[in-house]
């Protein structure tokens, strides 16, 4: 729990000490797009008399971030699709390994309370899964074996609550009666000695699981500096049928450093708990430089 509140804190309480020096932006009516498109590579490379030590290695990872909102009066619908992908390859391993697979669709549409209230009457769509198959791997790294693919798991969520929205600094939304889905492919859950609840919290032979529960999304965006972003993603669930004191925790930390209008670094910061998947925290850091464009 001290973990939970230390995320939230970081997320919501950074909002209003920068706020302050943020000048209101014109609320343009109508259909807008924007967003970002980046790819970013490393390479390592050592000779066999190198003696300090190391493994050759490449890597590179894709990603591409995109809004579309609607505004008209009181009226708000916003959209935002991010795909991404990384993979890296080590000098002696058999096999190519993923270090990042995302596709996210979210979508809030809100109706004021007031007219020049920043709540909003609001219902939510959340889609959530990945590309590529993603494999367990052996100790001697030259054995894999198939764990999750496209829509293993997928998520699904979707509800009614409030909404929260300060210019395009602040989202938060909560929604207290929200209903998940979760898909798998049967097939892993009718492998072997299956036992249920194994995987992704799927009973044997069964390849949907529905939970009922409560949500809070949140997103804040704050320029430390000219160049500089700091973009934060917030989204908690739990599930009011099944231990609903197991909230589900993803957040994610991004900070965008633009060079010019083509090159970028950035330094992403990824924690989620999910105790259906597993009973730990997964982390996950990168630091990458290479192109970007604005969309």
């Amino acid at each position: 729990m001290k973990k939970l509140v230390l995320l939230i804190a970081i997320t919501l309480t950074a909002y209003p000490l920068m706020a302050q020096e943020e000048e209101p932006e014109e609320i343009k009516e109508g259909w807008n797009g924007s967003g970002t498109f980046s790819l970013m590579f490393s390479q390592a490379a050592f000779n066999s008399d190198w003696q300090a030590g190391g493994t050759s290695n490449y890597a590179g990872d894709l990603s591409i971030d995109y809004n579309i909102d609607y505004i008209q009066d009181r009226l708000s619908w916003n959209n935002n699709l991010m795909g991404e992908y990384g993979a890296t390859k080590q000098k002696g391993e058999r096999f190519t390994r993923k270090t990042n697979d995302k596709l996210q669709l979210n979508s809030i549409l809100g109706y004021k309370v007031e007219e020049d209230s920043d709540w909003s009457y609001s219902l939510f769509l959340d889609f959530k899964t990945q590309f590529a198959k993603g494999y367990n791997y052996s100790s001697d790294n030259q054995v894999r074996t198939e764990y999750t693919r496209f829509m293993t798991p997928g998520y699904l969520k979707f509800g009614p609550g409030m909404l929260y929205k300060k210019e395009d600094i602040l989202l938060l939304n909560i929604a207290p009666a929200t209903s998940r889905f979760i898909f798998v492919d049967d097939r892993f859950t009718t492998a072997g000695d299956y036992e249920d609840g194994n995987y992704f919290g799927m009973d044997k032979g069964k390849s949907n699981r529905f939970e009922l529960g409560a949500s809070v999304d949140a997103r804040s965006k704050i320029n430390l500096m000219d160049n500089v972003v700091l973009n934060q993603k917030l989204s908690l669930f739990s599930d009011y049928l099944d231990r609903p004191q197991n909230i589900d925790i993803d957040y994610t930390l991004k900070v965008d450093m633009k060079v010019n209008k083509y090159l970028s670094a950035n330094f992403v910061f990824q924690a989620i708990y999910e105790d259906k998947a597993i009973s730990g925290f997964q982390i996950r850091e990168g630091l990458g430089i290479g192109l970007s464009y604005l969309l």
